[in-house]
């Protein structure tokens, strides 16, 4: 359960505020997309986000292959990545330590 605790309150925290700032925003996440790649400094940083997203990909993907999952399992996590970025490695991550403690557990 430990290994759950850290993940599960940063992914409650950051969705949350990711919701938040959803249901204020006065734009859409794609015309906030766009607008932010119209600029060469915010768009280094968009990309540099998405470079960190493809790479928490292929982790999870090596990740799930070394525990004998198949790729099948990963596509939501991925799809959650590529919308909302860091919200889908930490889905994982909460995902996995659960399915860990649930098979360690002596019941």
């Amino acid at each position: 359960m430990k290994k759950v605790i850290l993940p599960l309150s940063v992914l409650v925290l950051f969705s949350g505020y990711t919701l938040y700032a959803m249901l204020v925003s006065q734009e859409s996440l794609l015309d906030f997309g766009v607008r932010l790649m119209s600029s060469v400094d915010t768009a280094q940083v968009v990309i540099d986000l998405y470079i960190f997203c493809g790479l928490a990909c292929i982790w999870m993907y090596y990740d799930n292959k070394a525990s004998g999952g198949r790729f099948v399992v990963i596509i939501p996590y991925v799809l959650v990545t590529a919308v909302f970025a860091s919200i889908g490695p930490l889905l994982y991550l909460v995902v996995k330590g659960f399915k860990n403690n649930y098979k360690g557990s002596k019941v």
